[in-house]
């Protein structure tokens, strides 16, 4: 049962599959379902452009990691949002495991009323715009490792802030299995 140790009864947020659509407004889905070009001399594929990186402003550069979340139990108590406000973040999942994304717009501090969360399967990662609100990832079934791509620079370029309402996130039946 998930706790109430912020303001009143809890707010729950229902998991939507991840789709390139409805995620359109706070960056990108990162998946093979645009035509290849044939690259190698025909033995392999690109999957060209697949999001949009801002990694650049206020003397930043582009840097690689690999990051692994544990997983967590249904529903899940969000606890903070962040932001990145000189740059886009990128997740892309390297073990084939599903994860929540829980995202707000940019702009204004988020409130329950403004938060989206989806569940992406294992084959898609996820860009977000720059100053896009994100919780931190969420791994569902089991432990899930990542390659970030991020920004690194003299900036700082995370903005943390608490949730002032007891919000939890769950997946909806349909969704349960991995059935996307």
């Amino acid at each position: 049962m998930p706790h109430t140790t912020r303001t009143g009864r809890p707010t729950l947020l229902q998991a939507e599959p991840l789709r390139a659509e409805t995620f359109a407004p706070f960056g990108d889905v990162i998946e093979s379902t645009t035509t290849p070009n044939a690259i190698n001399q025909g033995m392999g594929e690109r999957f060209a452009d697949l999001a949009t990186l801002e990694l650049d402003a206020e003397g930043g550069r582009p840097t690689i990691s690999r990051m692994r979340c544990q997983p967590e139990t249904l529903p899940v108590d969000l606890r903070l949002m962040e932001r990145h406000p000189l740059s886009s973040q990128a997740f892309v999942p390297v073990d084939g495991q599903r994860y929540i994304v829980v995202v707000a717009p940019a702009g204004d501090v988020p409130t329950a009323d403004t938060l989206r969360a989806f569940v992406a399967n294992g084959d898609q990662g996820i860009n977000y715009r720059r100053g896009v609100w994100h919780h931190p990832m969420i791994a569902l079934d089991r432990v899930c490792e990542f390659l970030e791509v991020h920004r690194a620079g003299p900036e700082a370029n995370c903005d943390e802030v608490p949730l002032d309402a007891t919000i939890v996130v769950d997946v909806p039946e349909s969704l349960a299995g991995g059935d996307q």
